[in-house]
């Protein structure tokens, strides 16, 4: 499969990166410095401005696409016009916690909690999911991580959920790392279980 991976050097995108090259996949890496991509034969690495024909240019021609970007650095409205543009139908996102809902109803990023330094992004990625929601033809996925979500270990153990915040037993948020998150979203992009909605994953 070929595969535009938007943000392929953050710390998801990164192991996303990995997780496909391990599987054979041909990559078109869209970055803003396309120097810190590795040197891969099976990598093509394009530099872009963010903008929405330079994305599209990018993306064209590819059998897929993922985004793994904050979504204050590149505007939600941007990334799926670009898609649209591209001719590109499958895209899935790397779309974070914050829109998961809590067991009372309260999206995470809407909670008094939530440390403010993040909720604009988070607020963002819930502009998104809404926007997707609004774009049937493409055939999108929105990969939601749990709060915690750092690097780890490939374990091929984890839940799943659909648009409430996975929990412990003891009723805390649950996570997941950046490497089994990469495995998960990589079956979802080779065998599609969860075509135009939401889905979370953690321990």
């Amino acid at each position: 499969m070929k595969v535009a991976l938007v943000g392929a050097t953050g710390n998801a995108g990164s192991r996303i990166l990995n997780e496909l090259l391990d599987r054979g996949h041909k990559v078109t890496a869209i970055v803003r410095r396309p120097h810190r991509v590795p040197i891969h034969p099976s990598i093509v690495a394009i530099g872009t401005d963010g903008s929405e024909d330079a994305l599209a240019a990018a993306i064209k021609g590819n059998d897929a696409v993922v985004s793994s970007v904050r979504f204050v650095d590149l505007a939600p409205e941007v990334l799926v016009a670009a898609v649209k543009k591209s001719g590109v139908k499958r895209y899935v996102v790397v779309g974070g916690a914050g829109s998961l809902l809590h067991p009372d109803g309260i999206e995470e990023a809407r909670r008094p909690e939530f440390p403010e330094a993040f909720r604009a992004n988070s607020l963002r990625g819930g502009d998104l999911l809404t926007l997707l929601r609004q774009t049937p033809e493409l055939e999108w996925t929105f990969i939601s991580p749990p709060r915690i979500f750092r690097p780890g270990e490939r374990t091929g153990k984890f839940r799943y959920g659909k648009d409430h915040m996975l929990m412990t037993d003891d009723g805390m948020p649950t996570s997941i790392s950046f490497e089994d998150f990469a495995l998960g979203l990589a079956n979802e992009l080779e065998n599609p279980q969860h075509a135009r909605e939401r889905f979370t994953i953690g321990y």
